[in-house]
């Protein structure tokens, strides 16, 4: 591979304002960009941590509850694929907005992506480090290495090299991304096909701790008992299926920009939803939702379902549990990276943030600054939060619904009035470039007022306030308000991306 800085296209050149980036092209087919969807996702993480509050939310109506959340998903993912197909741009949520409605909300899509990927980031270090120690501990019989973790002066400087491995992965490229994630995604997805296939044996067996027969009224959403149980659960749901978006921030190292990364979305989305199923439906079968022992809506269990199950279902091989964990959140916490670090670059290289971010590694192709940035941020944001209390790095974590709501959601009203004029020339853009978008991106803006709203209450998340407003709400809305303070920054310093010079409007 050549050593030489790839020539890069002037922005300005091109009528749009789109141009490559100097990043690998066609290193990346439809079964890698799935592999590092599901990755990104990280099914057996979200699973271990969701499943339990969301059971005691809305009981045996947790498969209702995934298909409710998953729609959303679904109609903006169509969306998606359709903005792709026609500007196929690493910028995503921040190039796509932008071409829509102009600079200004464009560049707060592309805050909220990246404010969300970074949060996330310091987020899965964490458990990656928190089952780091617990399966140390399970190999070697002492109980108090899994402890280890909640010394900080132990805890924070492991958590930083784990979010610097990510790093350095990501900043070797798409191919050094691909090989590590194949055999993690693998693993975790073979180790829940053996839990899910285990519980169901123990269910027909006889030996279940409450075997739950499974009825059609389960997939009911009407079922669930109150509206507030009820949107409850879908909050948690739309953040269990987020991440899938990945594939489309790849588009530029996708063997076909046009359609692979679409269409690796949509796949992305449905093999996630048939994972949520089968093992959603295999822990009800098995324990139950009731409150007490092993009952999946026991409070005890609801920081991680998987680690009280997995030795009652899978016996002498429940540590393959922890290391799938483990590894579905390193996998993560690297495949994560991907995101933050495009769409950085491509503010960068269309002027939107300072023109460093846009430069590209020669050996490599990759991002070079914007993925250390990337890095950085995730790494400052978990040691202060870290080190200011245990409660605000989760409250982060919840205000993150904020975030991901936000830019999905203006991304997908973008699609509607970006193709608002060739939308009705056929069945077919009325569906996908008009329908699903403006249905799945007004949910999603609807859940975001609903969440702010709610959030605002001191009860909130772990029921800290300031000034009588939740800290879910304050650190939520305080990390939008940044991104406005920063892009009034650029807009003074750099005005030409905000003139419409680097990046065009769509007429």
């Amino acid at each position: 591979m050549s050593r030489e800085t790839p020539t890069r296209t002037s922005p300005a050149q091109t009528d749009s304002g789109l141009g490559e980036k100097g990043l690998s092209k066609g290193t990346v087919g439809v079964l890698g960009a799935v592999v590092i969807g599901v990755s990104c996702i990280a099914p057996a993480y979200t699973l271990t941590a969701a499943l339990g509050p969301t059971v005691a939310e809305v009981g045996t109506q947790l498969p209702a509850i995934f298909i409710v959340g998953f729609l959303p998903m679904l109609l903006v993912a169509l969306g998606y694929r359709e903005l792709n197909n026609a500007m196929p741009d690493s910028g995503t949520s921040f190039t796509w907005a932008t071409r829509a409605f102009g600079p200004w909300i464009g560049w707060m899509g592309g805050w909220g992506l990246i404010a969300a990927t970074i949060i996330v980031l310091s987020n899965l270090a964490a458990v990656a480090v928190d089952f780091f120690f617990l399966l140390i501990a399970q190999l070697t019989g002492n109980a108090e290495i899994a402890a280890l973790t909640k010394n900080l002066w132990i805890n924070i400087p492991v958590t930083l090299i784990f979010i610097a491995a990510a790093c350095w992965i990501s900043y070797r490229g798409m191919q050094t991304t691909k090989a590590f994630q194949y055999g993690l995604v693998a693993f975790q997805l073979i180790v829940l096909a053996w839990f899910a296939i285990a519980a169901f044996s123990h269910v027909n067996n006889g030996t279940a701790f409450d075997p739950t027969p499974i009825k059609l009224d389960w997939f009911n959403p009407m079922a669930v008992e109150s509206f507030s149980a009820f949107a409850a659960g879908v909050s948690l749901s739309i953040f269990i299926f987020w991440g899938w978006d990945v594939t489309l921030t790849m588009n530029e190292e996708t063997k076909n920009p046009a359609t692979v990364p679409g269409r690796a979305a949509t796949l992305t989305i449905l093999l996630i939803m048939a994972i949520y199923m089968f093992i959603s439906l295999a822990v009800i079968s098995y324990a139950g939702v009731g409150n007490t022992g092993l009952g999946a809506g026991n409070p005890d269990n609801q920081e991680s379902i998987f680690a009280v199950l997995a030795g009652p279902i899978m016996g002498q091989f429940a540590i393959l549990m922890s290391l799938a964990i483990l590894s579905s959140s390193a996998a993560s916490l690297q495949s994560t990276m991907v995101s933050p670090a495009r769409t950085i670059l491509a503010m960068g290289y269309y002027k939107a943030l300072p023109d460093r971010f846009g430069k590209i590694s020669p050996r490599f192709m990759s991002p070079s600054v914007a993925t250390i940035t990337a890095g950085a941020a995730a790494a400052a944001f978990y040691v202060i939060t870290r080190l200011l209390s245990e409660s605000a790095l989760w409250d982060t974590i919840a205000a993150l619904g904020l975030m991901i709501c936000f830019y999905y959601g203006v991304t997908a009203l973008g699609c509607v009035w970006y193709f608002r004029r060739e939308a009705f020339d056929s069945v077919r853009g009325f569906l996908l470039k008009f329908l699903a978008p403006l249905v799945g991106g007004v949910i999603l803006l609807v859940m975001f007022m609903s969440t702010a709203r709610d959030s605002m209450s001191p009860d909130y998340g772990s029921g800290s306030n300031i000034a009588g407003l939740g800290m879910v709400f304050v650190l939520g809305m305080g990390v939008l308000l940044m991104g406005v303070g920063v892009m009034i920054y650029m807009r003074l310093r750099s005005p030409g991306f905000f003139k419409g010079e680097t990046l065009k409007r769509m007429k």
